[in-house]
């Protein structure tokens, strides 16, 4: 099933199930107006809301044109957005761009932040940056699930039944302001603004045998200004899989439904090694931060620049026939001049 949330003027939209091919969709608000209240009555919904989506497809139900420019994130805001770092490749090469080593114990316990989840971007809004284009903007295409409640102390075993939807994620992060804060001991906040994510959040069984062992075996491509930047594969060199995550993040707390956990940026490896640029034989990097890192490695210095006001970044996932999954986050970096 494939759910979204249009914009229609309130703070949390109006949610409609969309149909396979991402060019069809149907309100819905006789079952749940908003994708938080199916959340948080999925057992007795999720039925409703399926039949619906197997009649859209079928062409039972006629629906509306599906125009991911009218979406809204699937959940504009959320009780919760907990952000891991499950690709420590990922990890291990931004901290040695910032000059700190990584313990042992990175690759046994995940890190993971909880960001802002009260302003969420539309897959195709602008990302607006305050004053400054020296804060080192840059981008982070990810995965994401979306939870139904979670139990304080579930088990990574345990933890998987409770995932309910998937999307993506760009994870916008200044990397000239990351230093300055967790330098202070206390964690990201500014450097860390609005994250968007996909026009689509998707049930698991809608990406096949691609979903399995709690992991998107799928390759996620990011373009910056129509260039191809970036096609890890989400399942390769994954550390910490999703119900690990979850788990995680509900060691001391419950989770309630609609919380987001993020996989942290999608990076892989190549023959042991950090990745190449698509250009020279690789699968190319999920950030700029990245390949800045292993310039600087290479070169003795990072030579390409963080975004800019006028830059776009395009991230997206297709299924093995090559067919759109979650529709593409599609963003303009903008100066923001105020309200």
């Amino acid at each position: 099933m494939k759910l979204a949330t249009l914009k229609n003027g309130s703070r949390d939209g109006q949610l409609v199930v969309v149909s396979r091919d991402l060019k069809k969709c149907v309100a819905v608000p006789g079952i749940a107006k908003t994708l938080q209240a199916a959340l948080d009555d999925w057992e007795a919904l999720e039925p409703r809301l399926e039949s619906t989506y197997q009649e859209l497809n079928i062409g039972n139900v006629a629906g509306e044109e599906f125009d991911p420019a009218n979406c809204e994130s699937p959940l504009p805001r959320s009780y919760q957005w907990a952000d891991g770092s499950a690709y420590v490749n990922h990890v291990e090469l931004v901290r040695k761009a910032r000059g700190a080593e990584m313990p042992e114990t990175f690759w046994e316990d995940p890190l993971m932040y909880q960001g802002g989840s009260d302003s969420f971007l539309g897959p195709r809004d602008d990302i607006l940056m305050a004053q400054d284009e020296g804060w080192g903007i840059d981008f982070e295409a990810e995965v994401a699930v979306i939870t139904g409640d979670v139990p304080m102390g579930v088990t990574k075993q345990d933890a998987g039944q409770h995932i309910r939807l998937l999307m993506l994620v760009n994870d916008v992060s200044l990397r000239g302001l990351i230093p300055g804060e967790l330098g202070k001991g206390f964690g990201f906040f500014q450097s860390k603004p609005s994250s968007a994510f996909s026009p689509v959040a998707v049930t698991p069984d809608e990406l096949d045998d691609a979903w399995r062992d709690g992991k998107v075996h799928l390759p996620l491509k990011s373009s910056l200004n129509g260039q191809k930047f970036g096609v890890p594969n989400a399942g390769i060199d994954m550390t910490f899989n999703f119900p690990t995550l979850i788990a995680h993040a509900a060691k001391t707390r419950p989770l309630g439904a609609g919380a987001i956990v993020g996989s942290g940026t999608v990076s892989n490896k190549l023959d042991g090694e950090p990745g190449k640029p698509i250009a020279e034989g690789g699968v190319g990097y999920s950030c700029i931060a990245e390949i800045r890192m292993i310039e600087t490695i290479q070169q003795g210095e990072a030579k390409t620049p963080f975004m800019k006001f006028g830059d776009q970044v395009r991230i997206e996932m297709a299924d093995e026939h090559g067919a759109d999954i979650f529709g593409a986050i599609d963003q303009k970096v903008v100066q923001y001049t105020g309200s």
